[in-house]
């Protein structure tokens, strides 16, 4: 394998890696503000700054999802494989799961360190 192919997914797959943990962190304290506002508290009493959790999840996700098509593209996934990897940023706790499963699969496949 060519060392500049290699080069090039090994950073693909660090930006992947950062994007996954932000958008899976997001996403968990999005469901537990969830929780807060309409289990405990009520939306009326909830504090404004809670909303943020959900445009910065929906930030880092649409960052996964840029960054899973150029990991992607560079280790030449097969589609499916591309689909069911960006929805795992939809599904608690699945991003840091999935990321895991890729990381692994990207270094093996290419022999990174």
């Amino acid at each position: 394998m060519h060392p500049q192919r290699q080069a090039r997914v090994a950073r693909a797959l660090k930006v992947f890696s950062v994007t996954a943990y932000v958008t899976g962190v997001f996403l968990l304290l999005l469901v537990a503000k969830m929780v807060y506002v309409y289990l405990i508290v009520g939306k009326e009493n909830a504090p404004g700054w809670l909303d943020y959790f959900g445009i910065v999840h929906g930030l880092a996700y649409m960052a996964f999802i840029l960054a899973s098509l150029d990991l992607g593209t560079k280790a030449r996934w097969e589609p499916v494989k591309w689909l069911t990897t960006m929805l795992a940023g939809a599904v608690p706790l699945l991003s840091f799961y999935v990321e895991k499963v890729r990381r692994n699969e990207v270094k093996e496949t290419f022999a990174l360190q």
